[in-house]
């Protein structure tokens, strides 16, 4: 059976994978410090509860455990929390990572799928990016996961670590099951808004420019459903059995929404009005933001399952209504 380290498991992304490999039959531990997680998204496997920067309890947890590979989600997230604050970012997510990486090395594991961004493109040049548009990054946080990039290669040459990064661009929705969901404090992101907007929660729901030159004159983003991250993962951790090096894939759906339309179908799905007030756009926004993923479907055979936006937001919705956590 094959043991699998999950770090950062009882946040958003990560307890959506520790069930996907429970249910893949891999034996789960997850490491998380529960900084932005929740122990009550943690129903599958082992909760070891610790931190990256704490290099005496991870040698300790790789020494009480053997692990096969580790899927690494571990990180601080908020793009203009990132500005404000850029040694924060550099430690955790950076710092964090080496101290990951030097005890997977001291232990003998060599499989690591890393959650990175589509944040490393910054601008985009294009609108539908692939893996070779230029990593400009325009804010601490992308800059700080393609450094992790830059390490995992370095890693690959020197000592032989295989590595898939995972470039998501706009995660969103919810469990199936309706068992875990997305919940952040502060929420930033649009579509878990909406539905809080929806079910008369939060502060007012804000609109970030709609003078674009898009269909409404609202940005255009790339959603894809949490489930087939998972997916994706599973494939990555699989094509790695037999591929040394580091890899990069994108993870998006193709397909791009504007902040409108993901509005539109959140009123559709739900049945509830959805008000917002308009706001200047944010500096750094870009127009669109759409993923090429012909390589992860080429190379990984993965393709996302959840098709349009209504799909998407009822799984989330169905969370919503009744949380967890």
């Amino acid at each position: 059976m094959t043991h699998v380290l999950v770090c950062g498991g009882a946040g958003y992304i990560g307890a959506h994978m520790a069930k996907g490999l429970a249910y893949a039959g891999c034996k789960v531990t997850v490491f998380d410090n529960l900084s932005t997680g929740h122990r009550a998204a943690m129903l599958w496997g082992e909760f070891v509860e610790g931190d990256l920067l704490d290099r005496i309890a991870l040698g300790e947890l790789f020494a009480t455990h053997r692990f096969d590979a580790v899927m690494h989600f571990c990180a601080l997230s908020q793009v203009s929390e990132s500005a404000r604050d850029p040694y924060a970012y550099y430690r955790n997510n950076v710092t964090g990572t080496l101290n990951l990486l030097e005890a997977m090395r001291h232990a003998g594991v060599d499989r690591l799928v890393f959650s990175s961004t589509a944040a490393v493109y910054g601008v985009p040049m294009a609108d539908h990016v692939d893996e070779s548009h230029p990593t400009l990054p325009i804010n601490p946080y992308g800059a700080s996961k393609l450094m992790v990039e830059r390490m995992l290669e370095d890693a690959a040459g020197a000592y032989g670590l295989r590595s898939a990064a995972l470039r998501y661009f706009n995660a969103a929705g919810a469990d199936p099951d309706g068992e875990i969901g997305e919940s952040h404090a502060p929420e930033t992101h649009l579509i878990p808004n909406v539905l809080r907007n929806a079910l008369g929660l939060g502060d007012g729901l804000l609109i970030f420019g709609d003078d674009y030159s898009t269909r409404d004159g609202t940005c255009v983003r790339d959603y894809v459903h949490v489930t087939d991250l998972v997916a994706a993962h599973l494939l990555a951790m699989s094509y790695l059995n037999n591929h040394g090096g580091a890899h990069r894939f994108n993870l998006g759906s193709g397909s791009g929404y504007t902040v409108m339309e993901v509005i539109e179908a959140a009123r559709k799905v739900t049945g509830k009005p959805i008000s917002f007030s308009l706001a200047p756009r944010r500096a750094g926004d870009p127009q669109v933001l759409v993923a090429d993923s012909k390589r992860a479907a080429e190379v990984l055979g993965w393709r996302p399952s959840y098709e349009g936006m209504p799909a998407i937001i009822e799984s989330a919705w169905r969370w919503h209504c009744n949380p967890r956590y």
